[in-house]
């Protein structure tokens, strides 16, 4: 059987589509404090101890991300006019509504990361309903529009996909599995959800976690990914690329210069759709009807 590339027609003939994900997570993350049976385990210094104690210099870190980070993303991302979708854990724009005021400035997307940063996977059907619901009011209230598109704490269940749809999402971003949007059409029968894959593979998260990249690396592989990207566009069959950022993380002063260069690189270069995951997720819907 003959192989057949992935391929996507995007608006305009573009080339490729870019999909830049801010991720909110400050604010939200586990800390007994929220009533959490421990501390947060992601750190930059990879300080985790199992017991009922607050890591008051992680908690310091995420704040990091909110008081530091956050304008100087907000910053490049209005300096090179990119439009982004923002996967926000609700609770964190309930702490921080500054964050949201900028998201709705800027006019972008707000995206559903659960109404807490959690793991939802733990929770049984009615819990699963119940945070779901709470992210979706929650994220109402404070960007004055309901998110349409979820990712989870990376972890999902057999119902998430369900209960999306019970609520009213029309795209999900759980799945790795590719470089295009396409159709669910398995898990609720009769009624097929876009799907909207996200990479990991140039997440920010890299320069936390162990083995880890530094900007230089980060930057290296991110462009060297937009431009295979976009070479098998000019060769007829455009796709998409998601970039993964933390505000926590990109947003230091030592890592924000990497995302400029990277933001530099995609202007240099004519055809990209920057846009939101909505956007594409619309436009997919509209061009490959159910």
């Amino acid at each position: 059987m003959a192989l057949t590339e992935e391929r996507m027609d995007w608006p305009d003939n573009a080339k490729m589509a870019l999909s830049v994900v801010v991720n909110i997570e400050e604010g939200s993350e586990m800390t007994i404090a929220r009533g959490d049976r421990g501390m947060e385990p992601v750190d930059e210094l990879g300080v985790f101890v199992k017991s009922k104690m607050r890591n008051y210099s992680n908690e310091s870190n995420y704040l990091y991300g909110i008081k530091a980070g956050a304008p100087r993303i907000a910053k490049l991302l209005k300096r090179y006019d990119i439009m982004a979708s923002w996967t926000i854990a609700a609770l964190s724009l309930e702490n921080h509504p500054e964050i949201a005021e900028a998201i709705v400035e800027l006019g972008h997307e707000p995206v559903s990361h659960g109404w807490r940063w959690v793991h939802q996977f733990k929770m049984d059907e009615d819990q699963e309903r119940d945070f779901i619901r709470k992210a979706v009011i929650s994220i109402e209230n404070t960007c004055g529009v309901r998110p349409y598109g979820w990712l989870s704490r990376y972890l999902l269940t057999d119902n998430t996909r369900r209960l999306l749809s019970e609520e009213g999402f029309t795209y999900h971003m759980d799945d790795y599995s590719g470089d295009v949007p396409f159709w669910d059409r398995d898990t609720i029968p009769g009624k097929p959800m876009c799907i909207v894959p996200y990479q990991l593979d140039n997440n920010d998260m890299k320069m936390w976690t162990d083995p880890a990249l530094t900007p230089h690396q980060w930057l290296d592989y991110a462009k060297a990914n937009f431009d295979q990207v976009y070479r098998e566009g000019e060769e007829g069959n455009p796709k998409m690329m998601s970039l993964g950022l933390h505000l926590r993380i990109i947003g230091r002063p030592g890592r924000i210069w990497a995302l400029e260069e990277f933001f530099k690189h995609v202007r240099a270069h004519e055809g990209v759709w920057v846009t939101t995951r909505k956007a594409i997720a619309d436009h997919f819907m509209e061009k490959s009807p159910a």
